[in-house]
């Protein structure tokens, strides 16, 4: 049986993108995520996020800070009664990375891996599956990924042409999410 899933990408779709947040005390939600996750997972999909992660790779934090962040996140998940069911990340970055970081990879978006790997190991149908990010880049990557659903979230940002006509839909924030797909 395959499952549908809810990508989302994490900076500016899932927190406020401060740029290169790796602590929670400087972590802020954005309004309603926590409702509106609720309403897909309730609806039947698995969470998922997928994020490019370059201040890993640019040496601002390490993978363990990352991954102590994760646990945080999916803790203040966990207290509202919504599951992530996995979270992907790219350290990589083809130009600004130190040594071990710096490459070309399938997993930085646009390329589709991060996708490719959680729909994979959870057994998601893209095909009823949705992508939510704030650039084009994400929008990219679910169409690599034959994800069926793209939606664009402004975050307070203006998007140009490509990525608007990249999108299936726009919404202000990922809390107009399930009056417009549920």
């Amino acid at each position: 049986m395959s499952n549908k899933a809810l990508f989302l990408d994490r900076d500016g779709v899932v927190n406020v993108d401060h740029g290169y947040v790796y602590e929670p005390e400087k972590f802020e939600f954005v309004d309603g995520v926590f409702s509106a996750c609720k309403a897909f997972v309730d609806a039947g999909y698995k969470l998922i996020i997928v994020t490019n992660q370059s201040g890993i790779g640019r040496g601002y934090y390490t993978e363990a800070d990352f991954h102590a962040l994760t646990d945080w996140l999916i803790g203040q998940f966990d207290k509202r009664d919504v599951t992530v069911s996995g979270v992907y990340f790219c350290p990589h970055h083809p130009k600004k990375a130190l040594p071990r970081y710096l490459k070309e990879c399938d997993c930085r978006k646009p390329a589709p891996g991060m996708l490719l790997q959680g729909i994979y190991e959870h057994h998601i149908d893209a095909s009823q599956s949705i992508m939510v990010g704030d650039k084009l880049s994400d929008m990219q990557a679910a169409s690599n990924a034959n994800i069926a659903t793209k939606v664009l979230v402004r975050s307070g940002q203006a998007f140009d042409s490509q990525a608007i006509d990249a999108a299936d839909h726009i919404c202000d924030s990922l809390a107009a999410l399930p009056a417009i797909l549920l």
